[in-house]
């Protein structure tokens, strides 16, 4: 396989800065956003070894970039299995399957949300960051389901965003977790990221400073014997969020392979939903409320943890 060609650059003096601070300086309609995706994709090396986010550059590196990394578009896939729940001229939301990936992270991806996207809205290849997300302005995790919003243009896309920036978005959840929760509460934990998964850094004010704000209001809905419904809500929006909070206070959610240790053989899958998500539309202002019903397979689950709903 031939090797794709490379735009080279020469660090100088006045270029000693993080890398992807430098491809935004270089490249031309360049986004930190962009730039971040490009590095992990690993489309940037740096003296020949592939370059990494925060890496900051020296005199007389070289800088390669593949090029076109930025112009490559995930392949359309409109057949897959999605649901759309909203739509209009502005934003689009879509009922995300358990076990599909939300965005591509190279251009031969397929079977991601992304992928559905681009193939029904061809709009989305020049909204918000990189293509290969396709106008999403959030993302869930591969195991969880349920709501999932995009923008259809850049100014709807910058509203939205600034929305989560600014926790002005709605955000419910379901999940089933290990164990009986007598009453609703509240963790406030910051947690810290790290390779695969996050840890919550409550432990210390030193390892509260290193981790990001995380706050999750949890309430039970319905108890059985060994497992509670919760309803979940996140103002906050960090990743692994949920999954890492309950966990860390002895409640991991069912299914949960990286959290959840004992409790993941419990179900037959992450029992993890988005199940109303909630914005400002970006143009009037009114307030969108976007529902999704619980998926066939966590149903069923629920009713052999919990029993049916009386």
């Amino acid at each position: 396989m031939s090797t794709p060609p490379a735009d080279t650059f020469l660090v100088r003096d006045d270029d000693r800065t993080r890398l992807d601070r430098f491809l935004v300086r270089h490249l031309p309609g360049c986004s930190r956003r962009a730039a971040r995706h490009a590095i992990s994709a690993g489309a940037v090396s740096v003296n020949g070894r592939a370059g990494r986010k925060g890496q900051t550059l020296q005199v007389g590196d070289l800088v390669q970039v593949e090029r076109g990394v930025f112009e490559r578009q995930p392949a359309a896939q409109p057949d897959l299995a999605v649901s759309l729940l909203y739509a209009d001229e502005v934003m689009i939301a879509v009922d995300k399957p358990a076990g599909m990936p939300t965005v591509a992270l190279h251009a031969d991806d397929r079977d991601t949300v992304a992928n559905y996207l681009y193939g029904r809205y061809a709009e989305l290849r020049g909204v918000g960051g990189p293509a290969f997300e396709a106008g999403l302005v959030h993302r869930l995790d591969t195991a969880t389901s349920g709501v999932l919003v995009a923008a259809r243009s850049e100014a709807a896309w910058q509203s939205l965003r600034a929305q989560f920036r600014a926790r002005r978005v709605g955000k419910l959840y379901l999940a089933v977790v290990a164990g009986v929760v007598a009453r609703r509460g509240v963790v406030d934990a910051p947690i810290a990221q790290r390779r695969h998964r996050v840890s919550v850094s409550a432990r210390s004010d030193r390892a509260r400073a290193q981790g990001r704000p995380a706050l999750t209001r949890y309430r039970p809905l319905r108890r059985g014997r060994a497992a509670t419904l919760l309803g979940v809500q996140i103002p906050t929006g960090v990743r692994h969020q949920i999954r890492a909070h309950l966990a860390a206070i002895g409640h991991p959610v069912l299914g949960d392979q990286l959290y959840g240790e004992a409790a993941a053989g419990m179900a037959p899958r992450l029992l993890l939903h988005a199940a109303r998500l909630s914005v400002a539309h970006p143009t009037s202002g009114v307030r969108v409320i976007v529902r999704s019903r619980l998926p066939v397979d966590f149903q069923a689950a629920l009713r052999g943890l919990i029993g049916a709903q009386r």
